[in-house]
This record gives structure tokens, C-alpha cells and sequence, in this order.
């Protein structure tokens, strides 16, 4: 089985969108490059520079399975029904939305909590990894021990307020160690392993 994975573009002061759900000065960096990158789902691409460009190919290739909560899925339209990254995806919710349960869906929903839906995205993904990429979810997963990895590209900003990365977690520290810093323009990679 492949690991669990979380990865965000943050501001220094850690948020992961600002308080309308905005991203556009967290997502900057996809913008700032001379290297032309196709999103696998071949409708989407973006200019990186080098080191960004290899940073995102290494980890759009690694991800077999993405796992998110309902509320993205919701704000996103589900993806207009393929993710950027085109690869199945587990969604976390109460309840099951009928007109995504249907033949050729790449969609999952997973209604009896989170060590079920990694469980399930664990099969789905096989040796890949399964990417975790909501910050609800991401919590629940630290909270949980079922996270292996987080990996944060930290933009030079300071947005002031918006939805917080690590809110929530509760009074019990979580141990991290520092696997990877790629610096990168207008964005700073970092990789890190959760100690358990």
C-alpha cells in the first residue's frame, strides 16, 4: 500500500484560502514559470518555473486516489466531474449525493467516517499514494494517525484570516519531521513526515 498523503499551497500565517474561500494569491505560483505543464486531465495547464514544474509532475504522478470532504466537493461543482489530477477520488459526507451515483463516476462517498474512507481509498490507490486535500479531512486524519506525510507549498503572503490548515487538532502534539525544502519563485516547497 502506498502512503497517506496531504499537500496545500498556505500563507506564511497558515491559511489555506481566505475567508470567501478565495485562493488566487495561494495559487500565484502556478502562474510564475517559463515551464508549461499539462494537468493529467489534459483541460488545464499551468507555468511553473523549473523546480515548481518537477515538484508538482513527481507528485501528480505518485497520487492514485484523492480523498476530500464534502464541503470542497460542493464549492468545486465536484470538478465538473473529473479532478485536475484525473484520478478517482473518495468524498467524505453524511449524505450521498444521487445524480454522482452512476455508472463511470469517479467518485466514492464514504459515509461512515474517515478511517473507513482512507481504508477505502488505500484499495482503490494500490502501491500509489492516496492525496488527502481538505483541511477538515486533513484534520481528521492527523487526529486519527492516519496520515504519513504533509506536504505544504508556503507562498509569501500573509492573508490575515480565512480557513486555517491545523485548526482544531486538539490538545496532543503531533511530531513532524523535515524531509524535503525545494525553493522555488514566489512559493517554497516543504515536505514533511508524521512521526507516530
Amino acid at each position: 500500500m502506498g502512503s497517506v498523503t496531504a499537500g496545500f499551497s498556505m500563507s506564511l500565517d497558515g491559511f489555506i484560502a481566505g475567508p470567501n474561500d478565495e485562493y488566487d494569491r495561494l495559487f500565484k505560483w502556478y502562474s510564475m514559470g517559463e515551464v508549461t505543464v499539462k494537468v493529467p486531465s489534459g483541460d488545464r495547464e499551468f507555468q511553473l518555473s523549473p523546480e515548481s514544474a518537477e515538484v508538482f509532475e513527481d507528485g501528480a504522478r505518485s497520487v492514485g486516489v484523492l480523498v476530500y470532504g464534502r464541503r470542497t466537493f460542493d464549492l468545486t461543482h465536484a470538478w465538473g466531474g473529473k479532478h485536475p489530477l484525473d484520478v478517482p477520488m473518495v468524498i467524505v459526507t453524511h449524505t450521498i449525493p444521487p445524480e454522482w451515483v452512476k455508472p463511470g463516476s469517479p467518485f466514492t462517498f464514504v459515509t461512515d467516517g474517515i478511517e473507513s474512507a482512507i481504508a477505502q481509498a488505500k484499495q482503490i490507490a494500490g502501491n500509489k499514494t492516496v492525496a488527502v486535500g481538505s483541511g477538515t479531512t486533513t484534520q481528521q486524519c492527523l487526529q486519527a494517525g492516519l496520515l504519513d506525510e504533509i506536504h505544504i507549498d508556503l507562498v509569501p503572503v500573509l492573508l490575515g484570516a480565512g480557513i486555517r490548515l491545523f485548526d482544531h487538532l486538539g490538545p496532543a502534539a503531533i511530531e513532524l519531521e523535515s524531509t524535503s525544502v525545494v525553493e522555488a519563485p514566489g512559493v517554497t516547497h516543504l515536505t514533511f513526515r508524521v512521526l507516530k
